[in-house]
C-alpha cells in the first residue's frame, strides 16, 4: 500500500519598494492569494528601490541572494508583487533557473481554480490567453525550436509561431463566444428592467463576508470560506424586504488592491450586476485595519465600471470583532455582522430606504364598479389589508407608482 500526498509548492514572495503603494501591506495580501491558490510561503524579500530594474526587476545583488537561497531551499516558484514584462520574466528565470510568476498570472490561477459556469471558464481562460501571448517568448526553449524543413524551403515555421498563431485563433474564438453570451444577458437586463424587477448587488473588496451576507439573508448555499477569491461567479437570490417589495440579491467576485485593468475586463459580465443594480451593497470588513483601503478600492473600481451613479449602501460587516461598534451611521451606512446574524433588520429597512421608489403605501376606497383596479394593484403591487364596506372595497396596499393615478380620486389616506 502506497500513500500519495500532493506536495505543496514552496514558493517565495518578492516585492520591489519605490515608495507607490505599502509595500508590507501589499505583500500581505500577496501571501493571502497566494495561501489561497495552495501554496505555501518559505520566505519574503522586498527590496527598497528608486524605480524597478527594466532588465531584471532587482537589484543584481539581491537577485544572487534570492538565486542562492531557491536553490538551498528546493524552492518550486518565485512571485513578485509587481507585474512583470516578458523580457523581465526570462531573464529573472534564467538568473533563478525557477518558475517565475507575478501577481497577475496568481491571480489568474485562483480565478482558474475557482470558476464554476461556462462564462466565467471561459472568461479565465481568455485572460489567460490574453495574457500569456506577449510572453510566450519568455517561456523557455520548448516553445522555440525549429519545426523540420523540407528540400531547400528552409527551416519552416517555428513551434513559438505556431503557438503564436494558435493562441490568436482561440482567443479569436473565446471572444465571439463571450460577445454571444454577452448579448443574451443584455436581453435579460433589459427583460428585468420590463418586468419592475429591483435588483441589489453586494460589491466589496475579496474575504470581507459577502457570501456570508447573501447565505444569511436568503439562505443560498453559497460556498463562503475564510480565503480569497471564495466567489467568483455570480449568484442571484430573491429577498422579501420589510415593505413587502421583493428584489433580487446578487452576489459578485471580490476586489484586490491594484487589480489590474485587463482582469477587471476578464470579469466584466460578473461585475456588470453592479453596473444594472438599482442598489449597491458596498461591504466592507471593519475590524480589518485594511478598511479604509478597501472602501477605496472598491470605490475605484466601481467608477472604471461605471457605476459611479447607482445609489450605493455602504455596510460595515464583522462588527461583533471590534471592541467598539460604528457609532454615526445615517441612511446610506449600516453595520452588522453577517455571521452572527445581527444589525440585518435594520439592514433590510436601510435597502428599503435607499432603493428608487418603485412602490407608494396607500390607503384607498374603491367603488365596487372599480373592482379592476383592486385587481391591478394585486398583480403591480401587494395587498396589506382588505376590507368590504358600504361605500366601496377598502385597500391599504403598496401600489405600484405606474398605476398611482388611476387610483389618484380614491385615495383616502398616503
Amino acid at each position: 500500500m502506497y500513500e500519495n500526498e500532493e506536495r505543496v509548492e514552496q514558493v517565495v514572495l518578492i516585492c520591489v519598494d519605490t515608495g507607490d503603494y505599502d509595500a508590507e501591506r501589499s505583500l500581505d495580501e500577496l501571501q493571502e492569494l497566494a495561501a489561497s491558490a495552495g501554496a505555501q510561503v518559505v520566505s519574503r524579500v522586498i527590496q527598497k528601490k528608486d524605480s524597478y530594474d527594466p532588465a531584471t526587476v532587482l537589484g543584481s545583488g539581491r537577485l544572487q541572494e534570492v538565486a542562492e537561497f531557491v536553490q538551498a531551499h528546493e524552492i518550486d516558484a518565485v512571485i513578485f508583487d509587481n507585474e512583470l514584462s516578458p523580457a523581465q520574466q526570462k531573464n529573472v528565470e534564467k538568473a533563478l533557473d525557477t518558475k517565475v510568476i507575478d501577481r497577475t498570472t496568481l491571480i489568474l490561477d485562483i480565478f482558474a481554480q475557482r470558476a464554476r459556469s461556462s462564462e466565467g471558464r471561459l472568461q479565465v481562460e481568455l485572460a489567460q490567453l490574453r495574457y500569456r501571448l506577449p510572453r510566450l517568448m519568455g517561456l523557455g526553449t520548448s516553445l522555440s525550436r525549429l519545426g523540420g524543413g523540407i528540400g531547400t524551403r528552409g527551416p519552416g515555421e517555428t513551434k513559438l509561431e505556431s503557438d503564436r498563431r494558435h493562441i490568436r485563433r482561440r482567443i479569436h474564438n473565446l471572444e465571439e463566444q463571450l460577445e454571444e453570451l454577452e448579448q443574451r444577458r443584455d436581453l435579460l437586463h433589459q427583460r428585468r428592467k420590463k418586468d419592475g424587477v429591483i435588483s441589489v448587488a453586494i460589491v466589496g473588496y475579496t474575504n470581507v463576508g459577502k457570501s456570508t451576507l447573501l447565505n444569511t439573508l436568503t439562505d443560498a448555499g453559497v460556498l463562503a470560506k475564510d480565503m480569497l477569491f471564495a466567489t467568483l461567479d455570480p449568484t442571484s437570490r430573491a429577498l422579501t424586504l420589510p415593505d413587502g417589495r421583493k428584489v433580487m440579491l446578487v452576489d459578485t467576485v471580490g476586489l484586490v488592491s491594484r487589480l489590474p485593468h485587463h482582469l477587471v475586463e476578464a470579469f466584466k459580465s460578473t461585475l456588470e450586476e453592479a453596473v444594472n443594480a438599482d442598489l449597491i451593497l458596498n461591504v466592507c470588513d471593519v475590524s480589518s485595519p485594511e478598511f479604509d483601503n478597501q472602501l477605496a478600492v472598491t470605490k475605484q473600481v466601481l467608477k472604471d465600471l461605471g457605476a459611479e451613479n447607482v445609489p450605493v449602501l455602504t455596510v460595515l460587516n464583522k462588527c461583533d470583532l471590534v471592541e467598539i461598534p460604528p457609532m454615526t451611521l445615517d441612511k446610506q451606512t449600516a453595520a452588522i455582522s453577517a455571521k452572527a446574524g445581527t444589525g440585518l433588520e435594520t439592514l433590510l429597512q436601510k435597502i428599503a430606504l435607499n432603493l428608487p421608489e418603485t412602490h407608494k403605501r396607500l390607503q384607498l376606497i374603491l367603488p365596487y364598479d372599480k373592482a379592476g383596479l383592486a385587481s391591478e394593484i394585486r398583480i403591480n403591487g401587494k395587498v396589506l389589508e382588505e376590507e368590504y364596506r358600504a361605500e366601496g372595497v377598502f385597500l391599504d396596499a403598496q401600489v405600484d407608482i405606474k398605476i398611482c393615478h388611476k387610483v389618484q380620486d380614491y385615495i383616502v389616506k398616503e
